[in-house]
C-alpha cells in the first residue's frame, strides 16, 4: 500500500469558487476545506469544462476519500508556475481540504466510496443516535422502511427519518427479510436468522454526506 502525505488535484481554475467564476463576477476563491459536505459537493456540482479533466465535481470527491484516508488534496491550476511545489510545500495555493481527524479503514473506505448502493433503509430516531454516536450495530427493531431489492453482502444506504443519508454498510439479510423484520426486537426474529441487519464491522458513519 503507498502512503502520502499529499493529493494534488489540477484543473484549468485557481481552485475550488463558492460559484462558477466564468458566469458569476462575484465568486471567490474557497482558500481552505475542513470537511466536504453536500453544500460544498452541490457548489462544484456543475459541469467541467472543455480543458478541466473530470469537473470540479469528481475532483472534490477525490478529495473527499483521501480527507477519510488521512491525506490532505490541494486543487490547483496546471497553468500557475510551479504549481507542483507550491501545492506540496502547503504555501496556501489554490483550495485546501485538509485530512480528518478521524480517518477510516481500507476496509471501510471500500464500503463509503467503492461499493455501490443496492438499496436504502429508513431507520429511526433511536437507530440514527445508535449507530451515529454510539457505534453500534444496526437491528431489525430501528428500521421503518426498506427502498430497492438487493440480496445480503450488498451495500446499502442508511438514512434517517428525515431522509438524509448518513451511514452506509453491508447487509446480511435480503430486502424481503428486511422487510419482514422491520420493527422486531431481536428475541422476536425467527431462530437463526442474524442478530443485526448491519454489523458495526460492516458499517460506516459518514457525517457530511
Amino acid at each position: 500500500m503507498i502512503s502520502a502525505e499529499t493529493l494534488v488535484l489540477l484543473t484549468d481554475t485557481d481552485g475550488l469558487y463558492t460559484a462558477d467564476p466564468r458566469l458569476d463576477a462575484d465568486a471567490s476563491l474557497i482558500e481552505e476545506i475542513v470537511s466536504v459536505d453536500a453544500e460544498l459537493e452541490a457548489v462544484a456540482g456543475g459541469a467541467g469544462s472543455q480543458r478541466g479533466s473530470g469537473g470540479m465535481a469528481s475532483k472534490l470527491g477525490a478529495a473527499k476519500i483521501a480527507s477519510w484516508s488521512g491525506v490532505r488534496t490541494v486543487i490547483a491550476a496546471t497553468s500557475t508556475p510551479g504549481v507542483i511545489a507550491s501545492a506540496l510545500s502547503g504555501s496556501g495555493i489554490g483550495t485546501t481540504v485538509l485530512p480528518r481527524q478521524e480517518r477510516l479503514s481500507g476496509r471501510k473506505l471500500w464500503i463509503a466510496f467503492a461499493r455501490a448502493a443496492a438499496g436504502r433503509v429508513i431507520v429511526d430516531a433511536g437507530a440514527v443516535t445508535a449507530l451515529a454516536d454510539g457505534g453500534r450495530s444496526l437491528l431489525a427493531a430501528g428500521v421503518l422502511e426498506v427502498i430497492g431489492e438487493f440480496e445480503p453482502e450488498a451495500a446499502l444506504e442508511i438514512a434517517g427519518p428525515d431522509g438524509r443519508i448518513f451511514a452506509k454498510g453491508l447487509t446480511r439479510l435480503s430486502a424481503a427479510n428486511v422487510r419482514a423484520y422491520a420493527g422486531m426486537q431481536s428475541s422476536e426474529l425467527p431462530a437463526g436468522a442474524p442478530g443485526e441487519v448491519i454489523h458495526c464491522d460492516d458499517l460506516v458513519v459518514i457525517p457530511d454526506s
